[in-house]
């Protein structure tokens, strides 16, 4: 297994998790985790992580190992990636990513940014002043002072409004320049790029389906576990799609049908946002353009045969 790399990206509610899993039956692959909210224990059901069960008929890595009290980084997450994939490699096996958080990728396949590392006590400033001002107020003042970021940035994106603002900060540069630079840290391996892409319409219908599917698993319960932590809002495991839409009903502010359709509106966004990064961001080898059934994967496998074959030789 020659430095071959697979990499199954899309939106949440795209079947790109069973897609990935079928590449991995068929071409013995160890699955490794690309996506920022699976990273955490106490989400499973709320992350949609695979099951027990394709747990333990395939490896998977870097699913649930991170407590909800640490934040996980894109370059923190690209060097776990990358000892997986060698991991993979050293054993003749095939590593394929699968998530649907597009830096995490991009990180891993084309390196970061090299921006210098902010100061904690910036950090802290930052997440204080996002607490006090709230959502909207905190992008108005990030798009002030940094328009680019301003108008790249949606107003309910706590986590990259954030890290927008303490870059600007630590380093008088907007994050928007930083990421125009040359990328450093690749993994230095051309991976075969698969894009998990259903019309939006069928995406809207899944995600709700699949939320509604969520609350019936126990995801009511786990949010009350996370609850029970009384961890800082600002981490990103307390913003997981449906945690603050189910923990207000846990508090008794709304009740389950308003909880539900809020955290079905809010997992169809998300999915928008996600489809269009993917759009606009990466350039996939294969596109699948309906949720993931049996009845593509020939022609799947016949394309990853090919780039096999290209990269053994």
């Amino acid at each position: 297994m020659k430095r071959a790399l697979i990499a199954v990206g899309g939106p949440t509610g795209s079947g790109k998790s069973a897609l990935a899993l079928r590449v991995a039956k068929e071409f013995g692959g160890n699955v490794i985790n690309a996506d920022a909210m699976q990273v955490y224990e106490g989400l499973a059901i709320l992350t949609n992580r695979p099951s027990p069960e394709d747990e333990a008929r395939l490896p998977h890595r870097l699913y649930g190992f991170l407590s909800p009290t640490e934040a996980c980084s894109a370059g923190r997450w690209r060097e776990l990636a990358r000892a997986e994939c060698d991991t993979a490699w050293e054993a003749g096996r095939l590593p394929i990513l699968v998530g649907g958080t597009g830096l995490y990728i991009r990180a891993l396949l084309g390196g970061l940014a090299p921006i210098p590392p902010i100061p904690e006590a910036v950090r802290a400033r930052t997440r204080e002043s996002f607490r006090e001002l709230g959502n909207s107020e905190f992008h108005a003042r990030l798009a002030a002072r940094d328009p680019e970021m301003g108008a790249r940035l949606h107003p309910g994106d706590s986590q990259r409004l954030m890290r927008a603002w303490e870059v600007i900060e630590a380093t008088g540069i907007s994050l928007a320049r930083w990421q125009a630079r040359r990328d450093e840290g690749g993994i230095g391996a051309r991976a075969f790029g698969i894009l998990a892409a259903p019309p939006m319409p069928a995406l809207y219908a899944a995600c709700d389906a699949r939320f509604r599917v969520m609350v019936e698993r126990g995801a009511i319960g786990e949010v009350r576990a996370l609850l029970a932590r009384k961890l800082d809002p600002a981490l990103p495991a307390m913003k997981a799609l449906g945690v603050r839409e189910l923990a207000r009903h846990i508090e008794g502010e709304i009740g389950l049908e308003e909880a539900v359709a809020l955290a079905q509106r809010s997992t169809r966004n998300y999915a928008k946002r996600q489809a269009t990064w993917f759009r606009h961001q990466w350039t996939p080898d294969l596109t699948v353009p309906a949720q993931f059934s049996e009845s593509f994967s020939n022609d799947i496998f016949t394309k990853i045969r090919q780039y096999l074959l290209t990269t053994a030789g």
